[in-house]
């Protein structure tokens, strides 16, 4: 996976454009862009690697079908990455009520007797699994603020948005991005360092 960077203003607006119509060509060209983005984007909501894999390709499986029915919203920025991580966003969302469902029917299949769930071999990986780890305890700090300045965090201080493409990706105004920022960053102080993590402006 890889985001690419430097590329004209031009050329997020044509490959879009191009995959409006669906162009499966443009579709690649923007899953090497941007697929990092999701990628890290999709961890830092789930904690889990192997989830934010599936959010990857169920993001840009999602952008192809609504391309491929001529249902693709217009690029409004110069950029792809606001649209992306607003599937990306609500793939997250999906993947959330998945995951919940499935740990109630293990559940209720251990009170049955079940046999113990195999681990998933990519869970294995110790760098992997001390990242989630970590991206565990971050989550358990970031709770602590509301769930509107916990999502300014996620897309401005860990995924570089600029502050009017997370008022894209939310659908609020950008003077909302910036206070709720700041409120976060007051409650979180001394608990995740925001400032040497933030997007441009």
């Amino acid at each position: 996976m890889g985001e690419g960077t430097g590329q004209a203003v031009s050329s997020d607006l044509e490959l879009w454009e191009r995959l409006r119509s669906a162009d499966e060509l443009a579709l690649t060209e923007l899953f090497h862009r941007y697929s990092d983005a999701v990628y890290n984007f999709a961890f830092r909501r789930t904690s889990s690697w192997s989830i934010a894999e599936d959010i990857v390709q169920a993001t840009f499986t999602a952008v192809w079908r609504r391309a491929s029915e001529s249902r693709l919203d217009e690029l409004t920025f110069g950029t792809a990455r606001p649209l992306l991580l607003t599937v990306a966003r609500y793939e997250c969302a999906n993947a959330a009520r998945s995951s919940r469902r499935l740990s109630a029917l293990r559940q209720r299949l251990g009170t049955l007797g079940g046999s113990p769930e195999t681990p998933d071999p990519s869970a294995l990986a110790a760098a992997k699994v001390d990242d989630e780890r970590a991206m565990s305890a971050l989550r358990r700090a970031l709770a602590k603020v509301p769930a509107d300045q916990r999502e300014i965090v996620e897309l401005v201080a860990w995924s570089g948005c600029s502050m009017a493409e997370a008022a894209q990706v939310l659908g609020v105004p950008e003077g909302t991005v910036k206070s709720r920022l700041a409120r976060a960053r007051r409650r979180l102080a001394g608990l995740i360092d925001l400032d040497t993590t933030e997007g441009p402006q």
